[in-house]
């Protein structure tokens, strides 16, 4: 058996009734369970319709998201996302590269990098570099004026939690972020890249090794084995290219608002819903978010 799922944006819920029965009667599903009213509604079916495809591009144009899953097994027990872009609305590195007035340089290639056109290392090494010799107190400036978290994220985590799952952030970012995101929202742990600082400067290198899309799986695995639990019962989310491996290897890899090449790559892709979506397509209502 499999469920389809249907979430809109919370800020403007449109998900209506005539959408979803049209739906459910047209691929002959069970009831229609409505997970919140006008944001999100679910129904079972027995196989995976040939026309889905379609389907999605044509509910896309109505500002709907439609995940098809199996039934079983998709409450997950962990939660393992990447953070720019994904938890936070910016990408941390840009937002510092603003401060150092190499803005518009640094978010080209961070794009082409997040879209799979060139070697993570490298893009972070270059990117990196320019930002030398920026005064160490700049982090926490750009944290506090220029990062906003993206909607859903803390009530994704504490609901997941509340239900006796895990939670990690694994970002290709850095620490001196991580860290701070990650106690604001509740992850158990986070890991990340490190920028090298001295004389209270960055000297424009990333301490050794670099965090990209292997490091993501990696973590997939060594935190799994400590938890005793399987991939399979990991929901990983993230919006870039260096998050594929970690994807493809979870139970349920989500691209949030994920950039083109990715998307082309994941079955599951929310683009109106925020991180509540995740919640939504493991089954939880509204009703029951913490």
């Amino acid at each position: 058996m499999y469920i389809v799922t249907l979430i809109t944006s919370p800020a403007a819920p449109s998900l209506s009734r005539e959408v979803v029965e049209a739906l459910r009667n047209a691929w002959g599903g069970g009831d229609a369970q409505w997970l919140a009213v006008g944001e999100a509604a679910e129904f079972v079916i027995e196989k995976a319709p040939e026309n889905a495809p379609q389907v999605w591009d044509d509910l896309q144009t109505q500002g709907i998201d439609m995940v098809i899953q199996p039934s079983k097994g998709r409450r997950k027990k962990m939660l393992l996302a990447d953070m720019d872009s994904t938890m936070i609305q910016q990408e941390c590195i840009d937002e510092l590269a603003a401060e150092a007035g190499v803005g518009e340089r640094v978010a080209e290639i961070t794009a082409k990098a997040m879209n799979g056109e060139l070697d993570f290392e490298g893009a972070i090494d270059e990117r990196v570099g320019l930002l030398k010799d920026l005064p160490e107190e700049i982090i926490d400036h750009v944290l506090k004026t220029r990062i906003d978290y993206m909607p859903g994220g803390k009530t994704l985590v504490q609901t997941m939690k509340a239900n006796g799952g895990y939670a990690a952030l694994v970002s290709g970012g850095f620490t001196a972020f991580t860290a701070k995101v990650a106690s604001e929202l509740g992850f158990d742990e986070n890991r990340a890249n490190t920028l090298d600082v001295a004389d209270g400067k960055l000297t424009g290198r990333v301490v050794r090794p670099i965090l990209g899309r292997e490091a993501k799986l990696e973590a997939l695995d060594e935190i799994t084995a400590t938890l005793k639990i399987s991939r399979d019962d990991v929901l990983a989310v993230g919006d870039g290219m260096n998050d594929l491996l970690m994807l493809a290897n979870a139970g349920t890899g989500v691209a949030l608002h994920g950039k083109p090449a990715l998307q082309a790559e994941c079955d599951v892709r929310v683009n109106h819903g925020d991180l509540t979506a995740l919640l939504y397509i493991q089954g939880y209502s509204k009703s029951e978010f913490a």
